[in-house]
């Protein structure tokens, strides 16, 4: 399969999966609706790096160059659960378990303690790493990447998100 072609899947895909027109992505990424279209059919006459950039990372996709050299070996990661749970505990005396953020991701609601949380979670983690949150609720809690996503509007209207994805 062409780059071009996973990468056109690869970003149809997770735009559905979030529960995105391709009318809000091409806001979100500066690009015009009909862009956005080109590229997810295939009909783009020129895919530039720039604009192929600008929508994996509204989508929390990452482009990324192969040498074709030795893989590293790479190191254990703390779970995206962990990490979100991390990220959005950075500025708080008072930490949000990962167990709490999940019943909180599963559930789509928010008691009142954790409002502040979730608001930096929301607002400050990269999409790519709530993207993985996504996929650790769809294996663990058997919820679909798009409940997840759904969940994470819901919250960021709740919590009043200035972040525009959640609009």
């Amino acid at each position: 399969m062409s780059t071009i072609h996973e990468l056109r899947n690869a970003l149809r895909a997770r735009r559905t999966e979030m529960g995105l027109s391709q009318a809000r992505v091409a806001t979100l990424s500066g690009l015009s609706r009909q862009t956005v279209n080109q590229i997810e059919t295939g009909a783009a006459p020129n895919l530039g790096l720039n604009k192929a950039e600008r929508l994996a990372s509204v989508l929390g996709l990452t482009l990324r160059v192969d040498a074709g050299g030795p893989r590293r070996v790479m190191r254990a990661r703390m779970a995206p659960l962990v990490r979100a749970a991390a990220t959005a505990s950075v500025s708080y005396k008072d930490r949000i378990a990962p167990r709490t953020l999940k019943r909180i991701l599963v559930t789509g609601e928010v008691p009142d303690k954790y409002i502040p949380h979730v608001s930096s979670l929301l607002d400050d983690a990269p999409v790519s790493l709530l993207s993985a949150v996504a996929g650790q609720l769809h294996e663990e809690a058997d919820l679909s990447r798009e409940i997840v996503w759904k969940n994470y509007r819901r919250l960021g209207r709740q919590v009043k998100s200035r972040r525009p994805i959640w609009e």
